[in-house]
Parts: C-alpha cells; sequence; structure tokens
C-alpha cells in the first residue's frame, strides 16, 4: 500500500532533510509540505493522509493546536519532529506512533516507518481519535480543554480580549494584545505594556486562566510573558536565556520553563 504523507516544519531545511530520506522508501508519497499549523489542517483536512509528519515547536499555532484541530475528522497517523529531547515527548510516544530527533538518521526513520506499517494494517479510527485526546490532556491541557468547550482553536471567545484594571481610582481597560509582562507580586498583578503599568488585584492563577495559553505563557514562576512580542531570544548561563520584547525589554526565562523558548529555537 503507499503511505500517504505530509510534512509540516516552519523550517525548509528541515522539510527538505526530510523528504530526501523518505525517497528511499518507495510506499511513502508525499502529498503536501506545510510551513505552519493553520496550512497544516487544512491539507489534512483536504488529502486525508495516512501519516504526518510533525514538528511541534512552531511560533504561534504548535504540534499541539494541529491536532487539537482534527478531533471532529478521522485522524492520521503522527510521526512528531523535535529539535529538543524533553521527558514530556518521550511520554508522548506511547500516544503517537513516534516521534524523531532533528536531525533526522535514517535508520532511526526507517524504524518509525516500519512502526507506522504496522499501525496502519491494524488502525482504528476511533481508538486513534481516543489516544490523540489523552495524550492532548496529558500534555497540553489547554488544547483538550478547548475540544470540551467546543472552541475551534487557539483564538476561542473565552479567551479575554480585554481586561478591565481598577488602578489608583481609575478603569483602564487594556487591550490583551499591548500586553507585554504580567508579573505577580504576591495577590497582585503588575501588567505591564509598552508605555504603562498597571496594578491589578487578581492572583496569577486566576490570570491564567483569563489569557489565551497560545500566546500568553509563564517563563518564570512569577512572569507571564505575550509571546507574539518577542522578537529575539539571547542564550545565557546554565540553561536560562533571555527573551528581548518588542519594546526592547528583556525577560529572563528560567530552566523550569525553557520548554517555551522552544518555540523560537529549533
Amino acid at each position: 500500500m503507499t503511505i500517504r504523507t505530509i510534512l509540516v516544519d516552519d523550517e525548509p531545511l528541515a522539510i527538505q532533510g526530510l523528504e530526501l530520506r523518505l525517497q528511499a522508501h518507495a510506499d511513502v508519497e508525499i502529498v503536501a509540505k506545510c510551513q505552519n499549523g493553520r496550512e497544516a489542517i487544512s491539507a489534512i483536512k483536504t488529502h486525508k493522509p495516512d501519516l504526518v509528519f510533525l514538528d511541534i515547536q512552531m511560533p504561534g499555532f504548535d504540534g499541539f493546536s494541529v491536532v487539537q484541530g482534527l478531533m471532529e475528522v478521522e485522524p492520521p497517523l503522527f510521526v512528531f519532529v523535535t529539535a529538543y529531547s524533553d521527558h514530556a515527548l518521550r511520554a508522548f510516544e506511547a500516544q503517537a506512533v513516534d516521534y524523531l530527533m532533528k536531525p533526522v538518521e535514517e535508520s532511526r526513520l526507517a524504524d518509525t516507518l516500519d512502526r507506522v506499517r504496522q499501525r496502519l494494517a491494524e488502525k482504528s479510527s476511533i481508538t486513534e481519535a481516543e489516544k490523540l485526546k489523552e495524550a492532548l490532556a496529558e500534555h497540553a491541557p489547554e488544547a483538550a480543554a478547548e475540544i470540551v468547550d467546543g472552541g475551534e482553536g487557539p483564538n476561542a471567545s473565552r479567551f479575554e480580549k480585554l481586561i478591565n484594571v481598577k488602578d489608583r481610582g481609575q478603569i483602564f481597560r487594556v487591550d490583551v494584545d499591548t500586553i507585554e509582562i504580567v508579573e505577580a507580586a504576591g495577590d497582585y498583578m503588575c501588567i505591564k505594556t509598552a508605555d504603562n503599568t498597571l496594578i491589578l488585584r487578581e492572583t496569577m492563577k486566576d490570570l491564567e486562566k483569563r489569557l489565551d495559553p497560545r500566546r500568553f505563557q509563564r517563563v518564570h514562576r512569577s512572569t507571564i510573558v505575550n509571546l507574539d512580542q518577542v522578537r529575539q531570544v539571547k542564550p545565557h548561563t546554565n540553561g536560562e536565556c533571555f527573551l528581548v520584547l518588542d519594546s526592547g525589554a528583556q525577560v529572563k526565562v528560567s530552566r523550569s520553563y525553557r520548554d517555551v523558548v522552544a518555540r523560537f529555537v529549533h
């Protein structure tokens, strides 16, 4: 049988490299190549492939979002591709067919395709959909919540567009697009935009529920950053780094939150 395949990666060179390695496997037919998550969802719904090689760390609409966006259709088999070795990805292996580390080794790819052939021979669409939902629930709970709530994607209406902040006797309506950084100070939040800092009496846990997790991520125990405002990543010592924002502000990313950097570094 022919394995109809889609390649998804925001790095053209990564797609080219994987495409070259797949030429050695005569039963693999590449039906589409996509450079972001939204293209991938559209191509998967159009071509209905058997297999998708999916990069996890893509800016904005990442690999988990692609999986979440396909829950209403019969899902293909997924092989996740990443530049980062991470315990969550190793756990995810039990749910996906496999995952590959960049740069992809030919022998490892051959083993993966053997597993794909075996799964295709015994595939149950209901079983695959349930496995993907379980994987999302464990490793991308925000995406899983979107499925339960019937959301249409990472920008579903349940997330705030404007936040009312009462500060110094006035009420400010803050467009979340303008927020750069949110910093915790006890039961208060310092909401920083490029030209203002406002104090909100709310816990970080409660505020996180109101912000789109595809855009706002913790980079420190007491700091949330708007990922859309990041323009540069600067390595630091001991596995830490700094995110440079559009305004020029720099935010330190602690080691325990270094997976956030994977959205920008491949």
